[in-house]
């Protein structure tokens, strides 16, 4: 599991179950396991400080690199 905070403000945003290696270039809106501060627009993904996160972009969420930070381990 992923905690995914702000870049700008480092607020909890969501956690997110991560499933490989690699970067969070997407995020599957299944796998969002619970929203803390996150506010899912029709747009798309922003915080409370004003930071636009990601865009939506139907089953998923295409995040904007450098936006995010994210703690936690990555499932194989």
């Amino acid at each position: 599991m992923l905690t995914v905070r702000c870049a700008r403000c480092k607020r909890k945003l969501f956690r997110y179950e991560k499933v490989g290696e690699g970067r969070l270039l997407r995020c599957h809106k299944a796998r969002i396991t619970r929203v803390f501060e996150g506010q899912f627009l029709d747009t798309g993904l922003s915080c409370p400080c004003g930071a636009r996160i990601g865009s939506d972009e139907g089953n998923w969420i295409g995040m904007i690199p450098g936006r995010v930070v994210t703690t936690g381990t990555r499932s194989s």
